[in-house]
């Protein structure tokens, strides 16, 4: 708890390859292998087509197999909201709308891959990419199961996805590179003494300068066992020198190599020679020696091997895949108008390879779709709602929309005045979208809510006052521990009771709070405020003078015990200067709440069948038994006409 809170060639004529201006076909080399080395980036593979061509495709793993056949329903209608459909097509449009370029780029990276593994008569396997699965999940040290859990509630892949996306690229690019990726015999040497050989434990001493290292290396040399202090009192690594300069065991082939060699020349209790890294200059003691573990080398060869054979394919398929790139013929169809008239369904071409509008609608759908449709929903949810009320959203109301945005962002030029120009491009630079999709997914909505709310919002003279309050009042100065649970919170409260003192108190938060900032800080927090959010305990901080303990306050699921340190004074500030400041900001505020809360009503008075995801949210119903409107949340499966 917190008390304060990523056209192969430029064109001559329309009838050639053209280059996109934001579609670089180069820019994924990087994470085309990383699958292989760390977890988080061979997520990015789920980015690429699936296999579609029986010599390199895999047979489908019983897990994938099972995924398939449940996947997205083949049927037209996607969506009901109060009886008005959302089309599959119309779905297609939409994920192709805000994904299509993306995804593409990932279809031509992936058929590039494809192409090179028929040309080579290299086939990937369903029992291989088993193996590869089983492989992985035992790396982490999970079973299979657990692994599939792990990657769709943490990543939201699917064992299909994984298997498409993931494991068959990697297994493709191994096979491809595979003479270029067996170690030679001295760095499966270098690698057994990495992982199984001797470490040294040290503790390190970091400082800018060479005098001050000087000063410190005969001051250390001298009395080695104050090596922890100095580290603590002089040294710029942080991490190391709040526990005494203390690192990780230093390995062989593992980081600096001057570091290594120094520390491996050291018994326990030496001192290192000065070291220069990095423009740092660095002090070692070693404090033990770890001596070997107890390995035999033929036993965990395999292993071995397989290491290093996942770290070389990072360099080595990114190698690979350049070439593949540099001997292409990459067309792109999909971003110029010319090109589709002349290529009718087509998106792009890939060394005279088609990929069609259907496949980048399709693989779109898969990928996107459930988001997608959400968006969609919630598109036509509040359309209906702007029927239903006889309004309508006009352009000038649109782009009034867009200058409040901005306006809100401070992008305004050296006059004052709102800078569209570098709002739009820096709003649509950090997403990543058109000016059209900007203005239909994050202005419209928001124009439309703002419509139906604004009539409903006033500053009131007591919302004016309480504003007044929380930012011109004086404030509460107090330390805090918030800790976890009833029974611990009243050991300490009790202990803070016998010795009410503002170092004891820090003492305690140190030892006992479980919130990090207040923690590390001695249960100094930023003083409370009136009307913050949190009345139980501004009303606690408020019942306070300097020097009293409040009692524990329950704020949420966590309890918090506060140590009174005296009082700011508020801002001298008559409430006539700064009303109309406070009545914008309050309005901002209050309107925004309304439009949540409104959308949230739009949403509960609303039937909603959504059959990708196989779920229905009826209206809620009303009898005369207090909270009886329930909202009812059951899976549905499409009618056999929807099929």
């Amino acid at each position: 708890m917190s008390l304060s809170e990523t056209s192969r060639k430029d064109a001559k004529s329309h009838t050639q390859p053209v280059r996109a201006p934001r579609w670089s076909w180069k820019h994924q080399i990087g994470w085309i292998v990383a699958a292989v080395v760390v977890l988080a980036t061979v997520f990015h593979f789920r980015n690429m087509e699936g296999p579609p061509h029986a010599n390199a495709e895999a047979t489908p793993t019983k897990s994938s197999q099972t995924a398939q056949s449940s996947g997205h329903p083949q049927h037209d209608v996607m969506a009901l909201v109060n009886g008005r459909d959302i089309s599959r097509q119309d779905l297609i449009d939409a994920c192709v709308r805000r994904h299509g370029e993306d995804v593409l780029e990932s279809l031509v990276n992936k058929r590039l891959i494809l192409t090179h593994c028929k040309k080579r008569g290299i086939s990937v396997s369903g029992e291989e990419i088993n193996l590869e699965i089983d492989r992985m999940a035992k790396r982490f040290q999970l079973g299979r199961e657990q692994w599939f859990e792990m990657l769709e509630n943490e990543r939201g892949i699917s064992p299909e996805e994984y298997a498409r996306d993931i494991v068959w690229p990697t297994l493709a690019l191994r096979k491809l590179a595979a003479s270029d990726l067996t170690p030679a015999a001295d760095e499966v040497q270098k690698k057994f003494e990495q992982e199984f050989g001797e470490m040294i434990q040290t503790r390190l001493l970091a400082v800018g300068s060479r005098d001050l290292a000087e000063q410190l290396h005969a001051q250390l040399t001298a009395a080695p066992e104050t090596f922890s202090r100095v580290a603590i009192e002089h040294s710029i690594d942080v991490n190391s020198a709040s526990v005494g300069g203390l690192i990780q065991p230093i390995r062989r082939h593992v980081g600096d190599e001057a570091i290594e060699l120094e520390a491996f020349s050291l018994q326990p209790g030496d001192i290192s020679a000065i070291l220069e890294v990095a423009g740092q200059f660095v002090i070692l003691k070693c404090e033990s020696r770890i001596p070997p573990r107890n390995i035999n080398p033929a036993e965990v060869e395999p292993q071995i091997v397989e290491k290093i054979k996942d770290e070389k394919l990072r360099d080595v398929a990114q190698n690979l895949f350049a070439q593949l790139q540099k001997t292409a013929t990459i067309q792109n169809v999909f971003n110029y108008p010319q090109l589709r008239q002349t290529m009718p369904g087509v998106v792009a071409t890939v060394n005279g390879d088609r990929i069609t509008m259907k496949q980048l609608g399709q693989e779109c759908l898969l990928r996107h779709g459930e988001d997608v449709l959400e968006t969609e929903i919630s598109r036509m949810l509040l359309e209906q709602s702007l029927e239903q009320s006889g309004l309508t959203i006009s352009q000038e109301e649109l782009e009034a929309e867009v200058r409040h945005a901005a306006e809100l962002a401070g992008e305004v030029d050296a006059s004052g005045q709102v800078d569209l120009a570098k709002w739009y491009a820096t709003v649509l630079q950090e997403q990543g979208v058109s000016k059209a999709l900007y203005l239909r997914e994050a202005v419209w909505p928001s124009a439309a809510l703002k419509k139906l709310t604004a009539q409903e919002v006033e500053v009131t003279e007591e919302d004016l006052n309480k504003g007044f309050a929380a930012n011109y009042g004086e404030r509460v100065r107090c330390r805090a521990i918030v800790m976890g649970n009833m029974r611990r919170a009243q050991e300490v409260w009790d202990k803070a009771r016998r010795n009410a003192t503002g170092e004891f108190f820090g003492d305690l938060a140190e030892q006992y709070s479980i919130e990090p900032t207040s923690k590390s800080l001695r249960g100094e927090v930023p003083p409370i405020q009136r009307f913050g959010g949190q009345p139980q305990l501004e009303q606690a901080a408020f019942d306070l003078t300097a020097g009293q303990l409040s009692g524990i306050v329950q704020v949420g699921d966590k309890f918090v015990i506060l140590f009174c340190e005296g009082r700011t004074e508020g801002i001298d500030v008559a409430m006539t200067e700064v009303r109309d400041i406070l009545t914008r900001d309050i309005y901002e505020k209050k309107l925004r709440l309304a439009m949540s809360e409104k959308f949230e009503s739009i949403r509960e008075q609303s039937r909603v069948d959504n059959y990708l995801a196989g779920t229905s949210k009826a209206p809620a119903k009303r009898s005369a038994h207090p909270q009886a409107n329930v909202r009812q949340d059951r899976a549905v499966r499409p009618t056999a006409a929807q099929q």
